[in-house]
Protein backbone atom coordinates (compact mmCIF):
# COMPACT_ATOMS: atom_id res chain seq x y z
CA UNK A 1 0.00 0.00 0.00
CA UNK A 2 1.47 3.61 -0.99
CA UNK A 3 1.76 5.66 2.11
CA UNK A 4 -1.01 8.17 2.32
CA UNK A 5 1.42 11.33 2.23
CA UNK A 6 2.88 9.99 -0.95
CA UNK A 7 -0.48 9.96 -2.83
CA UNK A 8 -1.60 12.18 -5.53
CA UNK A 9 -5.30 12.84 -4.99
CA UNK A 10 -5.87 13.76 -9.07
CA UNK A 11 -3.64 11.46 -10.24
CA UNK A 12 -4.48 8.28 -8.24
CA UNK A 13 -8.12 9.20 -9.10
CA UNK A 14 -6.85 8.87 -13.01
CA UNK A 15 -4.76 5.53 -11.98
CA UNK A 16 -8.50 4.06 -11.07
CA UNK A 17 -10.65 5.13 -13.39
CA UNK A 18 -8.36 3.99 -15.71
CA UNK A 19 -7.90 0.69 -14.44
CA UNK A 20 -11.40 0.17 -13.78
CA UNK A 21 -11.95 0.98 -17.01
CA UNK A 22 -9.17 -1.28 -18.73
CA UNK A 23 -10.68 -4.03 -16.46
CA UNK A 24 -14.17 -3.58 -17.77
CA UNK A 25 -12.44 -3.59 -21.38
CA UNK A 26 -11.97 -7.64 -20.61
CA UNK A 27 -8.31 -6.81 -22.30
CA UNK A 28 -5.42 -8.99 -20.39
CA UNK A 29 -2.93 -6.35 -19.03
CA UNK A 30 0.03 -6.19 -17.09
CA UNK A 31 1.16 -2.86 -14.65
CA UNK A 32 4.39 -1.74 -15.07
CA UNK A 33 6.31 1.47 -14.24
CA UNK A 34 6.42 3.61 -11.13
CA UNK A 35 3.87 1.11 -9.28
CA UNK A 36 6.03 -2.48 -9.97
CA UNK A 37 8.95 -0.76 -9.05
CA UNK A 38 7.27 0.61 -5.52
CA UNK A 39 5.72 -3.20 -4.87
CA UNK A 40 9.26 -4.87 -5.68
CA UNK A 41 11.49 -1.98 -3.90
CA UNK A 42 9.74 0.73 -2.09
CA UNK A 43 10.81 3.81 -3.89
CA UNK A 44 7.86 5.37 -4.91
CA UNK A 45 7.57 8.02 -7.41
CA UNK A 46 4.40 10.28 -8.33
CA UNK A 47 3.72 10.02 -12.04
CA UNK A 48 1.54 11.38 -14.55
CA UNK A 49 1.35 7.95 -16.55
CA UNK A 50 0.31 4.16 -15.94
CA UNK A 51 2.63 1.79 -17.72
CA UNK A 52 0.31 -0.65 -19.05
CA UNK A 53 1.85 -3.77 -21.12
CA UNK A 54 -0.46 -5.97 -23.59
CA UNK A 55 0.46 -8.57 -26.52
CA UNK A 56 0.36 -6.89 -29.59
CA UNK A 57 -3.04 -8.05 -30.59
CA UNK A 58 -4.76 -6.38 -27.59
CA UNK A 59 -3.93 -2.48 -28.04
CA UNK A 60 -5.95 -1.79 -30.42
CA UNK A 61 -9.00 -3.06 -28.68
CA UNK A 62 -7.60 -0.62 -25.70
CA UNK A 63 -7.43 1.93 -27.89
CA UNK A 64 -10.98 1.52 -29.18
CA UNK A 65 -12.43 1.06 -25.84
CA UNK A 66 -11.43 4.33 -24.52
CA UNK A 67 -11.96 5.96 -27.61
CA UNK A 68 -15.84 5.01 -27.22
CA UNK A 69 -15.63 6.48 -23.52
CA UNK A 70 -14.29 9.85 -24.76
CA UNK A 71 -10.71 9.65 -24.35
CA UNK A 72 -7.91 11.06 -26.70
CA UNK A 73 -6.22 8.02 -28.02
CA UNK A 74 -3.11 7.87 -30.34
CA UNK A 75 -0.77 5.55 -31.80
CA UNK A 76 2.44 7.12 -30.83
CA UNK A 77 4.79 4.52 -32.82
CA UNK A 78 3.21 1.51 -34.16
CA UNK A 79 6.69 -1.02 -33.32
CA UNK A 80 5.79 -0.81 -29.52
CA UNK A 81 3.93 2.14 -28.22
CA UNK A 82 0.18 3.57 -27.78
CA UNK A 83 -1.45 6.24 -25.77
CA UNK A 84 -4.80 7.22 -23.96
CA UNK A 85 -4.88 10.64 -22.30
CA UNK A 86 -7.13 12.23 -19.82
CA UNK A 87 -5.52 15.90 -19.28
CA UNK A 88 -2.44 15.86 -18.08
CA UNK A 89 -2.64 12.30 -17.45
CA UNK A 90 -2.19 9.32 -19.91
CA UNK A 91 -1.80 5.58 -20.25
CA UNK A 92 1.14 4.27 -21.88
CA UNK A 93 0.13 1.03 -23.74
CA UNK A 94 3.52 -0.73 -24.55
CA UNK A 95 3.27 -3.69 -26.40
CA UNK A 96 7.33 -4.26 -27.86
CA UNK A 97 10.49 -3.17 -26.63
CA UNK A 98 11.45 0.02 -28.62
CA UNK A 99 14.47 -1.68 -29.75
CA UNK A 100 12.25 -4.66 -31.51
CA UNK A 101 14.13 -7.42 -29.16
CA UNK A 102 10.81 -8.61 -27.86
CA UNK A 103 6.92 -8.31 -27.68
CA UNK A 104 4.73 -8.99 -24.86
CA UNK A 105 3.53 -12.78 -24.88
CA UNK A 106 1.83 -15.63 -23.03
CA UNK A 107 4.65 -16.07 -20.70
CA UNK A 108 4.71 -13.01 -19.21
CA UNK A 109 0.90 -13.33 -17.87
CA UNK A 110 2.21 -16.43 -16.10
CA UNK A 111 5.05 -14.88 -14.51
CA UNK A 112 2.91 -12.01 -13.55
CA UNK A 113 2.29 -11.02 -10.10
CA UNK A 114 -1.07 -10.09 -8.15
CA UNK A 115 -1.42 -7.11 -6.12
CA UNK A 116 -3.42 -4.01 -5.24
CA UNK A 117 -3.21 -0.73 -6.49
CA UNK A 118 -5.46 2.26 -5.82
CA UNK A 119 -7.91 -0.28 -5.09
CA UNK A 120 -7.93 -2.13 -7.60
CA UNK A 121 -6.42 -5.76 -8.11
CA UNK A 122 -4.39 -5.93 -10.97
CA UNK A 123 -1.50 -7.84 -12.11
CA UNK A 124 1.84 -6.39 -12.28
CA UNK A 125 5.01 -7.46 -14.37
CA UNK A 126 7.45 -9.77 -13.09
CA UNK A 127 10.06 -8.68 -11.48
CA UNK A 128 12.51 -10.15 -14.14
CA UNK A 129 10.33 -9.03 -16.93
CA UNK A 130 10.85 -5.83 -15.37
CA UNK A 131 14.88 -6.01 -15.09
CA UNK A 132 14.83 -7.39 -18.75
CA UNK A 133 12.95 -4.07 -19.86
CA UNK A 134 15.45 -1.77 -18.21
CA UNK A 135 18.42 -3.26 -18.93
CA UNK A 136 18.26 -2.14 -22.69
CA UNK A 137 17.48 1.52 -21.64
CA UNK A 138 20.86 3.10 -21.39
CA UNK A 139 20.85 5.85 -23.21
CA UNK A 140 21.99 10.07 -22.40
CA UNK A 141 18.24 11.17 -21.98
CA UNK A 142 17.44 7.83 -19.63
CA UNK A 143 19.68 4.92 -17.68
CA UNK A 144 17.18 2.60 -15.57
CA UNK A 145 20.61 0.68 -13.95
CA UNK A 146 19.78 2.20 -10.72
CA UNK A 147 16.41 1.23 -10.71
CA UNK A 148 17.80 -2.31 -11.59
CA UNK A 149 19.90 -2.67 -8.41
CA UNK A 150 17.49 -1.34 -6.66
CA UNK A 151 15.29 -4.72 -7.56
CA UNK A 152 18.22 -7.12 -7.33
CA UNK A 153 18.94 -5.07 -3.41
CA UNK A 154 15.33 -5.40 -2.82
CA UNK A 155 13.50 -8.54 -4.04
CA UNK A 156 16.98 -10.11 -5.26
CA UNK A 157 16.53 -13.37 -2.56
CA UNK A 158 13.17 -13.47 -4.65
CA UNK A 159 14.58 -13.15 -7.82
CA UNK A 160 14.03 -16.66 -10.46
CA UNK A 161 17.66 -15.88 -11.49
CA UNK A 162 17.62 -18.88 -13.90
CA UNK A 163 14.44 -16.89 -15.73
CA UNK A 164 16.13 -14.06 -15.73
CA UNK A 165 18.96 -15.39 -17.24
CA UNK A 166 16.91 -17.75 -19.92
CA UNK A 167 15.07 -14.15 -21.21
CA UNK A 168 18.68 -12.25 -21.80
CA UNK A 169 20.65 -15.10 -23.08
CA UNK A 170 20.75 -13.51 -25.77
CA UNK A 171 22.56 -10.68 -24.46
CA UNK A 172 24.35 -12.00 -21.65
CA UNK A 173 26.73 -9.44 -21.75
CA UNK A 174 24.51 -7.21 -20.42
CA UNK A 175 23.18 -9.29 -16.89
CA UNK A 176 27.05 -9.82 -16.53
CA UNK A 177 28.03 -5.91 -16.98
CA UNK A 178 24.77 -4.92 -14.55
CA UNK A 179 25.78 -7.64 -12.18
CA UNK A 180 28.95 -6.66 -11.54
CA UNK A 181 27.97 -3.09 -11.15
CA UNK A 182 25.80 -3.97 -8.51
CA UNK A 183 29.03 -5.72 -6.64
CA UNK A 184 30.83 -2.46 -6.90
CA UNK A 185 28.23 -0.74 -5.81
CA UNK A 186 26.97 -3.09 -3.04
CA UNK A 187 29.74 -4.50 -1.75
CA UNK A 188 28.54 -5.61 1.71
CA UNK A 189 25.31 -7.60 -0.53
CA UNK A 190 25.90 -9.12 -3.16
CA UNK A 191 27.57 -12.13 -1.72
CA UNK A 192 23.71 -12.50 0.12
CA UNK A 193 22.20 -11.46 -3.29
CA UNK A 194 23.48 -12.95 -6.35
CA UNK A 195 24.28 -16.45 -7.04
CA UNK A 196 27.95 -17.32 -7.28
CA UNK A 197 26.78 -19.94 -10.26
CA UNK A 198 25.39 -17.11 -12.21
CA UNK A 199 28.34 -15.07 -11.90
CA UNK A 200 31.10 -18.15 -12.39
CA UNK A 201 28.93 -19.05 -15.67
CA UNK A 202 28.94 -15.66 -17.34
CA UNK A 203 32.62 -15.13 -16.55
CA UNK A 204 33.43 -18.64 -18.42
CA UNK A 205 31.75 -17.34 -21.21
CA UNK A 206 33.56 -14.13 -21.56
CA UNK A 207 36.60 -16.41 -21.24
CA UNK A 208 35.43 -18.66 -24.32
CA UNK A 209 34.63 -15.39 -26.35
CA UNK A 210 38.04 -15.27 -27.17
CA UNK A 211 38.79 -18.69 -28.25
CA UNK A 212 36.49 -17.73 -30.93
CA UNK A 213 37.45 -16.18 -34.56
CA UNK A 214 36.19 -12.24 -34.61
CA UNK A 215 33.34 -11.89 -36.56
CA UNK A 216 33.72 -11.56 -40.34
CA UNK A 217 31.24 -8.37 -40.30
CA UNK A 218 32.07 -5.59 -38.25
CA UNK A 219 28.65 -5.28 -36.21
CA UNK A 220 28.16 -2.33 -33.69
CA UNK A 221 25.50 -3.52 -30.98
CA UNK A 222 25.34 0.23 -29.55
CA UNK A 223 21.90 0.94 -31.22
CA UNK A 224 20.21 -1.59 -29.10
CA UNK A 225 20.89 0.84 -26.06
CA UNK A 226 21.24 4.23 -27.62
CA UNK A 227 19.85 4.61 -31.50
CA UNK A 228 21.73 8.40 -31.46
CA UNK A 229 24.77 7.71 -29.84
CA UNK A 230 26.38 5.26 -32.27
CA UNK A 231 25.48 6.77 -35.72
CA UNK A 232 28.57 7.82 -36.11
CA UNK A 233 29.84 4.48 -35.53
CA UNK A 234 26.87 3.52 -38.32
CA UNK A 235 27.73 6.44 -40.68
CA UNK A 236 31.00 7.05 -40.71
CA UNK A 237 32.88 4.17 -39.30
CA UNK A 238 31.14 1.74 -41.87
CA UNK A 239 29.92 -0.44 -38.88
CA UNK A 240 26.35 -2.79 -39.14
CA UNK A 241 23.93 -1.42 -37.27
CA UNK A 242 22.82 -4.50 -35.14
CA UNK A 243 18.82 -4.90 -35.56
CA UNK A 244 16.98 -8.12 -34.06
CA UNK A 245 13.66 -9.37 -35.64
CA UNK A 246 10.72 -9.40 -33.29
CA UNK A 247 10.39 -12.72 -31.20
Amino acid sequence: MIPQDKQNGEAHAFYKEALLLLNESGVRYLLGGAFAMFHYTGIYRDTKDLDVFCEPAEYPRILKFFAAKGYRTELTDVRWLAKVFKGEYYIDIIFASVNNIFHVDEMWYEEAHQAEFVGVDVKLLSPEELIRCKIYVQNRERFDGADINHIILRYGHKLDWKRLQTRLDHHWHLLLAQLLIFQFIYPADYRDIIPKWLLDELMERVGEQYELPAPVEKVCRGPLLDQTQYQTDVKEWNYKSYTIKTI
